[in-house]
């Protein structure tokens, strides 16, 4: 019996891949596509992450999807909503029916005699515990758009500390949130200084006897209202359809000019995060040592605090910052490098996560295995010597959908021009290899440099450049030509190359 095939395989049902089905249904119609779930529900990040406090680390107007838009009153939205979101873009557009859960892809094998990929799933029972079991399923495709973001979701990291194994109160990952877990009264301590520990504290802290954020060392953080102002005014005035894309531009702008302000006068934009933050401390607080990074702006990514909750927790008593070392875990909770002890009833380790690019499924051309970190980035969703194959990588800087909804308008033009051409395979030529190249993603964070070696390169400049930019990939992706010298499309046993690999890169 034939495996069925289809036009295009999404993997994937959390934002970007429901973002991705709405864009192909509405700007490539006919292509025949199915989403597949790991998972039994769709959201993924926003459906895996339970706890509590989860929200948005941007604004939900360049959060949301370019087509439809945000309409409730907070611009820094909890998870739920986001869910919400989620589920109703995909029911309203009617690609509900298009996913199939409980499927984790697990290889995907390319043909070039066939011009199509074989892509082997794992029908599991949609928890984490054994991805190994489950029956195997086999489809065919013409092309894989993979939307699985970018790390890893039955697994969070978490360091080997010494003595974890003696503590007798609860220790938890956030990544797997234990359901019904009731930390009233509890003395909590939250490992890590990201985006997840700065939403954890001032929300446990409402309930908890005290929480305490732990680091190793700082991050900037700083304070956003939950409320846009102006949105709610231009909603006022405005219809919609007008007021939204008015508002998202807006923060495009302003969060572009925060990210160029910190690269180009990092000196500028310590004082001013800096003097953010002490205006919401006590006084005679010490800023310097739980507030100020010793790397610049925007090498790591920015936290985000909704109406300076963070801060309003630390200066009522309930939240506090420790700045150390854990030298070891013991009975009641943790000893330090500088000899202080801190007790516990409940330990967080928010230390962030694990990278892993389409899920960690394999990938062959021809029969030859594929080594990701040996290929090169092109325009941010290919890559060199895989055909027929994409994904959406966000924005460190923005908001992910900003550029989740760019990859797939591109997805959606590349399919146009392969139909219409007559093209049955397009492939990224591998750069000059005597051009330099960099890490893919160019943060400092643990989690990234962690990963870094497994990851593919980029190049010096477009098209194999993985940019921060929106305004420039609106111009290269949704306006930019298909045939740019970088690709090799096929048609029926031909090939055309506008430009040899070596000047692709020129």
């Amino acid at each position: 019996m034939e495996p069925e095939h289809l036009d295009v395989l999404i993997v994937g049902a959390g934002l970007s891949g429901i973002g991705a089905a709405c864009h192909l249904q509405a700007e490539a119609p006919g292509k025949s596509f199915a989403i597949l779930e790991s998972r039994a529900r769709l959201g993924g990040t926003w459906d895996l992450f339970r706890y509590p406090g989860i929200r948005s680390d941007s604004d939900m107007f360049t959060l949301g999807y370019d087509f439809k838009p945000w309409t409730a009153a907070k611009a820094i939205a909890d998870g739920d909503s986001i869910l919400d979101y989620i589920a109703a873009t995909a029911r309203e557009h009617g690609v509900e029916q298009a996913i199939r859960f409980n499927h984790r892809v697990v290889r995907a094998e390319w043909s070039s005699a066939d011009a199509r990929w074989t892509v082997t799933a794992r029908r599991t029972d949609g928890s984490d515990a054994d991805p190994g079991a489950g029956e195997l399923v086999t489809l065919t495709c013409d092309f894989i758009f993979g939307c699985t973001g970018y790390y890893r979701y039955d697994e969070g990291y978490a360091p080997q500390f010494a003595g974890s194994e003696r503590f007798r109160g609860e220790l938890i990952h956030p990544q797997h949130w234990p359901e019904g877990f009731d930390h009233s009264g509890k003395r909590v301590v939250v490992i890590g200084s990201g985006a997840t520990a700065v939403t954890l504290v001032p929300s446990m802290a409402e309930r908890a006897a005290h929480v305490t954020m732990l680091q190793r060392s700082p991050s900037y953080v700083l304070s956003l209202p939950a409320k846009d102002p102006i949105a709610d005014v231009l909603r006022r005035l405005l219809p919609q359809r007008v007021a939204y894309p008015i508002v998202r531009w807006k923060n495009v702008f302003l969060s572009s000019l925060v990210f160029q302000l910190s690269r180009r006068a990092p000196r500028f934009m310590k004082k001013v995060i800096r003097t953010g933050v002490a205006r919401q401390l006590p006084d005679g607080y010490a800023v310097d040592t739980h507030f100020a990074p010793t790397y610049s702006p925007w090498d790591q990514r920015l936290c985000l605090v909704p109406n300076g909750d963070l801060f309003r927790s630390i200066r009522s008593g309930r939240a506090s910052v420790v700045t150390d070392r854990i030298e070891t875990f013991t009975e009641r909770g943790l000893r330090l490098a500088s000899g202080a002890e801190l007790e516990a009833d409940a330990i967080v380790t928010a230390t962030g996560l694990n990278l892993l690019l389409l899920g960690g499924m394999s990938i062959a051309v021809d029969g030859q295995e594929v080594d990701l970190a040996k290929t090169v980035g092109y325009k941010g969703m290919m890559f060199s010597g895989i055909p027929n194959m994409a994904l959406t990588i966000g924005y460190t800087n923005a908001s992910w959908t900003l550029k989740g909804d760019l990859a797939a308008h591109y997805l959606a033009r590349l399919l146009n021009h392969m139909r219409d051409n007559g093209y049955d395979r397009v492939e990224p030529l591998a750069p000059d290899p005597t051009r330099p190249t960099e890490p893919f993603i160019d943060l400092r964070s643990g989690y990234v440099l962690r990963s870094i070696d497994e990851l593919p390169r980029q190049g010096e400049r477009a098209p194999w450049r993985l940019h921060q930019n929106y305004v420039l990939d609106v111009a290269l992706l949704k306006r930019g030509a298909i045939e740019d010298g970088a690709l090799r499309f096929t048609r029926a046993g031909a090939t055309t190359m506008a430009t040899p690999p070596a000047q692709a890169v020129a």
